[in-house]
């Protein structure tokens, strides 16, 4: 499967907007996006050749960047993102909603949400190599969802990694672990108290723009 594998750096350029695709290194590195940061070498603007002049971005363009922006940020191909979006089409409720909950609930994202890994990315790895359990079960499919009550463990050959380790100390530096989860970080495990809703999403994203896009 076709993936990006270049510099993540350049896709927050991209997007304006630090993505937290390195998770919680983002916090320690110096992003050239990150607000006080002053170095010569940081390059506050998009990639690519400069522009001449600036223009106003239409409708479509805006669309389509706050939809690269959450995409990037889980790290779904366009095909998947389009599948969750459908989805949520189906579900109940409002949509953009129904979408923000479904990408929370991805394994790979609840393992990264619990302190596990320092990224998405890494969280993918971690269950691609089968160091993760749900519910005491080996579950290798990133995309598997989780439901309310599901426990989600680290494979016990794996609980002395020195990443995983190092990933748990920030996490628990930050204090970052959202409130429909809870985790027990001596144990290596957690258990979903209760399905994500919007407001535990705290990224800048406006899902709206998605609807609008995808509704066209």
């Amino acid at each position: 499967m076709a993936r990006y594998t270049g510099p993540v750096c350049k896709l927050c350029r991209r997007e304006m907007q630090p993505l937290m695709l390195k998770g919680q290194r983002c916090m320690t590195e110096k992003c050239p996006l990150k607000e006080g940061v002053s170095n010569t070498k940081t390059k506050k603007y998009p990639p690519g050749p400069p522009r001449k002049r600036r223009t106003k971005m239409s409708d479509y363009a805006v669309q389509l960047r706050e939809k690269q922006k959450i995409k990037r940020s889980y790290c779904l191909l366009e095909k998947q993102f389009r599948r969750t979006f459908d989805e949520a089409t189906r579900m109940k409720g409002v949509t953009g909603d129904n979408m923000l909950s479904l990408l929370e609930r991805r394994l790979e994202n609840v393992i990264y949400r619990m302190g596990f890994a320092a990224s998405r990315r890494q969280a993918r790895q971690l269950v691609f190599h089968r160091h993760v359990r749900v519910n005491g079960k080996i579950v290798d499919i990133p995309s598997f969802l989780v439901k309310e009550n599901m426990e989600v463990m680290i494979a016990e050959k794996f609980k002395q990694n020195p990443h995983l380790e190092g990933s748990i100390m920030l996490t628990k530096a930050s204090e970052s672990v959202p409130e429909w989860l809870e985790v027990n970080f001596d144990d290596k495990s957690g258990k979903i108290i209760r399905l994500p809703v919007r407001g535990d999403v705290l990224a800048d994203f406006n899902e709206q723009l998605i609807v609008e896009l995808y509704s066209k």
